[in-house]
């Protein structure tokens, strides 16, 4: 098996020191004074007839900023990779990967905060040759000096995940081994999960997903816990509401005009989930999370929560 890097001894480190440096929330889920929220919901309030794409980067730009911001996240010099889902060959109308223009916001402000490099990428389940483009994140990410990463299969090594429904599995090095992972799915249905959302989204680091479908729930517990997420973001600008994960069809898709960020993994999953129209305790990957103590799903009470319109 493969031993863990002196990176992923350090980011590790740093998680746990970062965790601590929350700092306690006050009664009712409220943030403590000059403690950065745990979650943000920033949500468009101006003209419907908006261009998709700045709406996508002022409420991308407004989610960060309300949890504290980049720097809160990406130290001078570090390498990040952001990890949108790019599984699928479809367009950004399709909904079925995450908004370029959200995913190009992520990059930006990531170098506006002093990364070094930032990297892109997904193990797809299309052909990435053809996922990558027309989901429009490849030629967005690359405007803002992304370094797009086609995962290479041979690169996968098997790592000691060391949960109990998942105990090894193939991972991909290079992201293991950043110094921040930003995860960032869009929210749809999934036929086999109801929901895909940000836990669900760490499937694309692995090779070998059969494995998953022994028990989805506590499989994507425990990728979700070796990862040890810092920050996910949730785009909801568009959502793909059935026929998901790989959709296809205009009229599934609905326009929310929605971005959420955060540190807890969990929260943001259950807000997934009332954005499709479901209850995250009804949720069985949700559920797993919670009760492994990956996060909260009663999220508004439980956790310091900014919530803001944008216009």
């Amino acid at each position: 098996m493969m031993k863990p890097t002196r990176r992923q001894f350090l980011r590790q480190t740093a998680v746990t020191t970062g965790a601590l440096a929350l700092g306690p929330l006050a009664a009712g889920g409220q943030e403590a004074a000059g403690t950065p929220p745990d979650m943000s919901i920033a949500r468009w309030a101006g003209a419907d007839e908006a261009p998709i794409a700045d709406i996508a980067v002022k409420l991308t730009e407004r989610a960060m900023e309300a949890i504290g911001g980049m720097k809160r996240f990406v130290k001078s010099g570090d390498v990040v990779w952001v990890k949108p889902n790019i599984a699928w060959d479809r367009t950004p109308e399709q909904a079925a990967n995450t908004n370029p223009d959200v995913v190009k916001t992520l990059v930006r402000l990531c170098y506006e905060a002093g990364a070094k490099t930032v990297k892109v990428g997904d193990n797809t389940c299309n052909e990435a040759a053809k996922s990558y483009p027309n989901s429009g994140i490849e030629s967005a990410a690359k405007e803002v000096g992304a370094e797009i990463v086609y995962l290479d299969r041979r690169r996968f090594r098997e790592m000691e995940i060391g949960g109990p429904a998942l105990k090894t599995i193939p991972v991909y090095p290079e992201i293991i081994e950043s110094d921040l992972v930003i995860n960032v799915p869009v929210v749809k249905h999934h036929s086999a999960t109801t929901v895909t959302l940000c836990m669900k989204n760490y499937m694309g680091v692995v090779e070998n997903r059969r494995k998953f479908h022994q028990d989805l729930p506590g499989t994507i517990r425990d990728i979700t816990a070796f990862m040890k997420p810092r920050l996910c973001v949730l785009d909801a600008v568009r959502i793909l509401t059935a026929n998901g994960p790989t959709g296809g069809d205009l009229a599934d898709v609905k326009q929310v005009n929605l971005v959420a960020a955060g540190v807890d993994i969990v929260g943001l999953d259950a807000l997934g989930c009332e954005v499709l129209g479901h209850q995250p305790e009804k949720i069985g990957t949700v559920v797993a999370g919670f009760e492994a103590g990956l996060g909260q799903i009663d999220y508004r009470n439980k956790l310091s929560l900014r919530e803001l319109e944008v216009a």
